[in-house]
Order: structure tokens, then sequence, then C-alpha cells
């Protein structure tokens, strides 16, 4: 399993690592796939992995990752937006090309998904 961090979401999960952890702590993303949205998700800082958690290191942070989440972000490129129209990660998967909703817009471009910074909690 392997996913791409471009340099904006690397600061952004190294400031919450910081801000909201200790030594050691993991950055947990909890994937879902959402439809047309693409995928959707939660995010916590947490001192250790969960029961079923994989831990998954990356330029020298960890992320406590579950079975489904290993699966959705296999591939996947996360980064960070900061507009004024959204702020949070952003997930790009070049796995899903099409909505499939039957409205005609199935344009073949990657599928782009956000987790908005409101829904970060920090776990101990």
């Amino acid at each position: 399993m392997e996913f791409s961090i471009t340099p904006s979401a690397e600061k952004f999960v190294r400031r919450m690592l910081r801000l909201g952890g200790s030594p050691g702590s993991g950055f947990r993303l909890v994937m879902t796939a959402e439809g047309c949205s693409g995928l959707g998700g939660d995010f916590t800082v947490e001192a250790l992995p969960r029961a079923g958690d994989a831990i998954h290191e990356t330029q020298g942070m960890k992320f406590f990752l579950p079975a489904e989440s290993r699966l959705l972000l296999d591939g996947v490129t996360m980064d960070f937006a900061d507009t004024p129209t959204q702020t949070g990660l952003v997930f790009q998967d070049p796995k899903k090309t099409a909505c499939g909703c039957g409205t005609g817009q199935e344009a073949k471009l990657p599928q782009i998904s956000t987790i908005a910074i409101g829904s970060i909690s920090r776990r101990t």
C-alpha cells in the first residue's frame, strides 16, 4: 500500500502531530467510500494505534490506518487546501475516474475528495 503526500499536506500533518500529540503519536485516517463524491473520512491524532490498525510510516510521520483505509488510500495523493471555499485534506484518486450517477457529467478525470478541517478531534 502506497500513497503520496504533497508538501502542503505534510506541513499540515506535522503541525497536527506537533500540536495534538506526544512524541511517537500518529495521524489516524479513517477513510470511507462515498459514491460520486469519492472518498470521505475522519482524522485524529492518537498516541497509539487501535486494534487492527497498521502503522504506515512516510517522511518521518506515522499514520495509523484501519484495513479499509489502507485499501482506499492505495495510489492516492493526499494534499491540503486552504482557500476561501475549502479548507482541509484533499484526496486525488486516479483509480476513480467516473461518477456513474447517470447525470451525463462523467468526466474522465481523477476523483477529488475532501475531509474538512472541522472534523479534527484529539484522542490520547
